[in-house]
């Protein structure tokens, strides 16, 4: 699968969600299959599909967090150049098109939230980013193939 880079935030959310799947929405699981099973006939039960199904989901989503986050590396932040974008980078951008000012989070690809403007460093914006400093003008190549140039204007931590 690889090693996965990424803070201690985002290692400590994933944690929790693997704990919360592990606890509450397994039991949670159990229950629903066994309200289910008191239905009885289970060869035409729905109620007992849906349940099973929904405790398979819940089981594989735990084995595949589970095996994310053994393959996670958290990265030591005191060890990271504050002055680029790297992982764990807050970088404020202006579009140098239309002036607009944006502010990214560079994360892991495992730590990716678009509400929280939360960007891989794989993400065709945040590869453009990476090692690169306050001042600095990146280009990329929109899927449309139109050319997006930013001024990093501040990188903290």
């Amino acid at each position: 699968m690889g090693t996965h880079y990424m803070s201690q935030e985002g290692f400590d959310k994933l944690q929790e969600k693997l704990n919360f799947l592990m606890t509450e929405k397994r039991r949670e699981c159990a229950s629903d299959l066994q309200h289910a099973r008191s239905f009885g006939d289970l060869s035409e039960n729905a109620e007992y599909d849906a349940a099973k199904d929904k405790l398979n989901n819940n089981e594989r989503e735990i084995k595949e967090l589970s095996d994310k986050l053994s393959d996670a590396r958290v990265l030591d932040d005191s060890k990271i150049q504050k002055d680029k974008a790297f992982i764990g980078a807050i970088v404020k951008l202006k579009d140098l098109q239309d002036e607009e000012e944006t502010e990214y989070t560079l994360v892991s690809s495992l730590e990716v939230n678009i509400d929280e403007n939360k960007i891989s460093v794989a993400s065709p914006l945040g590869k453009v980013l990476l090692g690169h400093g306050k001042g600095e003008t990146v280009e990329i190549k929109a899927p449309n193939g139109r050319l997006l140039k930013y001024k990093i204007l501040n990188i903290r931590r």
